[in-house]
């Protein structure tokens, strides 16, 4: 494996050694990251078991089909993403700048298709606070709000990822571009990578506990 010709930092013996905790650093910050999302959904799930009708009742005003388009381009975009890694590996910097470009018109899309459903909910009066407005019958307004305050900010923090997601590829591809990358250098595209990777983890978690929820109901 190729190894960084970066400038070797003080403290490492090696490139190899740099290279290793380069890579620990970013396991470890995923590390946090699960914790960080875990209590989330662990939130969530006490409070489904304890409000299971307005769960499902909540739920069912999301939009199931554009919640398995942005899966879709997800999973498409975590492809796009592997195949940047194997791109740089090879040394192929034309097909690096490529792929990594499609992986964030694919990021890109992705945070579009949630504004418009951002937006509709607002149309609906579904955004939590004083201007919250349920009209069905059956369960509690009150209920029904706490499941979309887990909503928007489970999926409002996953979003924020997918942000600093598409920074940290910008960053990749400005420096592709000044001939800054080759396979000498694939420390960087690696743990890009596993950061993106991560982030698409964390929606194929959110999609079916958020739009899943007792549909056949």
């Amino acid at each position: 494996m190729a190894t960084d010709s970066l400038k070797l930092e003080p403290q490492f013996d090696d490139a190899d050694q740099q290279r290793l905790a380069a890579t620990l650093g970013m396991w470890t910050f995923l590390a946090t990251e699960i914790l960080f999302f875990g209590g989330m959904i662990a939130g969530y799930v006490v409070y489904r078991t304890r409000y299971p009708g307005a769960w499902a009742a909540g739920s069912r005003e999301l939009d199931l089909w554009w919640g398995a388009a942005n899966t879709a381009v997800l999973l498409t975009s975590s492809l796009t993403m592997a195949l940047a890694v194997e791109a740089i590996r090879a040394s192929n910097s034309r097909r690096l700048q490529q792929l990594l470009s499609l992986t964030m018109l694919l990021g890109t899309a992705f945070l579009a298709i949630k504004g418009w459903e951002y937006f509709h909910k607002w149309r609906e009066h579904l955004i939590p606070g004083s201007g919250f407005v349920w009209e069905h019958a059956g369960v509690s307004q009150e209920s029904v709000e706490l499941f979309y305050s887990f909503y928007f900010v489970m999926t409002g923090c996953h979003a924020l990822h997918m942000l600093i997601g598409l920074g940290l590829l910008s960053v990749l591809i400005i420096q592709l571009r000044r001939r800054r990358f080759s396979s000498d250098h694939l420390t960087s595209v690696e743990n890009a990578g596993l950061y993106w990777h991560f982030v698409d983890i964390v929606w194929v978690y959110l999609y079916p506990l958020l739009y899943l929820v007792d549909r056949s109901n």
